[in-house]
């Protein structure tokens, strides 16, 4: 799959909130998950498992979504970006608007690193 079509189809997973799909279908197995320094998460996570279980407990601390974006990808070479946004609120935090830019490489029409900025 191109790098392309992983954006796209990256995109439109998000898009209609199959987070934990995404990760199964559209990352490989060795995938690396970084995160901004100083995150509540783990800084950076290895293999596809180890990102799933990261977004799984990310997901589980949402009490409520209320709405969000994610822009359409920009595609160089092997690497897409995207912008999402969400206003969210956690079981244990209130409410909170987030924005985040997302990158992403592709390698054998799988993403093989991701990488977050945001403010936190």
């Amino acid at each position: 799959m191109s790098t392309q079509k992983v954006a796209d189809q990256w995109a439109q997973m998000c898009r209609e909130g199959k987070y934990l799909e995404c990760v199964e279908v559209l990352y490989s197995e060795n995938v690396t998950s970084k995160e901004m320094p100083d995150a509540p998460d783990e800084e950076v996570v290895i293999g596809r498992q180890n990102v799933y279980d990261k977004s799984k407990q990310w997901l589980e601390t949402v009490l409520e979504f209320h709405g969000g974006n994610i822009s359409d990808p920009v595609v160089v070479g092997n690497h897409f970006t995207s912008i999402m946004s969400f206003d969210v609120t956690f079981k244990d935090r209130g409410r909170q608007q987030m924005e985040e830019i997302c990158v992403f490489e592709v390698g054998h029409g799988k993403i093989v690193f991701e990488q977050f900025f945001y403010t936190n």
